[in-house]
């Protein structure tokens, strides 16, 4: 509340300090606020593109896999996924983007050759190879996938963030400080006027009685000459 202020130059000028600095604040942060839906939107085009490409690779991975079922049996399928020694792995790092820290995932031994699946050329049929090949193809993409949606909820989140600071700035703050910085402004107009119209009225006083003083000393000198004049 404005009033709770008390109406001095100390607080307005501490105020019109923390004016400055809220106004820079806020455009510093509507800057990075842009920036960050602009970095999301790139992000969300690609995480698109990635849940097209998950779609279509799950849907090829599926059909493989069927048609190998189809064709070796099940038994023949689930030996050679049995014979898999080297699983894949996955290490995370992060980069940041506009002060947010996304993951980033490194994956390896996800792509095999025929001798690195265990099950070798005598165990194996162009049908399963197709299905593996189809597989890993898939976990490529999952991890990819993973990666771009993490970084698209993160950034999101920063979004967010970042508009509750610029609302609480352009809708709370700074409209409070505006305002406290009027009621100062008119508060010590109001005093400045009074502080006037106060020495007005001393100088007004003071001249009042300056002149009543010269004229009771010139009614006594004129009083001094006649008693000179009659002796």
């Amino acid at each position: 509340m404005a009033e709770d202020v008390k109406p001095t130059r100390k607080n307005l000028m501490a105020i019109e300090d923390r004016i400055e600095l809220s106004e820079r604040g806020h455009d510093t942060l509507e800057q990075k606020r842009d920036g960050l839906i602009m970095e999301f939107m790139d992000i969300l085009d690609q995480a698109q593109d990635v849940r097209s490409e998950l779609n279509s690779d799950y849907e090829t991975a599926q059909r493989k896999l069927n048609m190998a079922r189809a064709m070796e049996g099940d038994v023949a399928v689930r030996g050679a996924a049995a014979a898999l020694q080297e699983h894949p792995e996955i290490t995370t790092q992060s980069k940041n983007i506009m002060g947010v820290v996304v993951p980033q995932i490194e994956s390896t031994k996800v792509r095999k050759n025929l001798s690195e699946r265990g099950y070798g050329l005598l165990g194996s049929s162009a049908r399963i190879d197709e299905a593996a090949d189809a597989y890993e193809e898939l976990l490529e993409t999952i991890i990819l996938a993973a990666e771009v949606e993490t970084a698209m909820k993160k950034m999101l989140e920063e979004i967010e963030t970042t508009k509750r600071r610029v609302n609480a700035l352009e809708f709370k703050l700074l409209p409070d400080l505006y305002e406290n910085q009027d009621f100062i402004e008119q508060k010590l107009e109001e005093q400045e006027r009074e502080e006037i119209f106060r020495l007005k009225k001393i100088k007004g006083k003071k001249e009042e009685q300056e002149r009543e003083e010269r004229e009771k000393e010139a009614q006594a000198q004129a009083e001094r000459e006649a008693a000179v004049s009659a002796d």
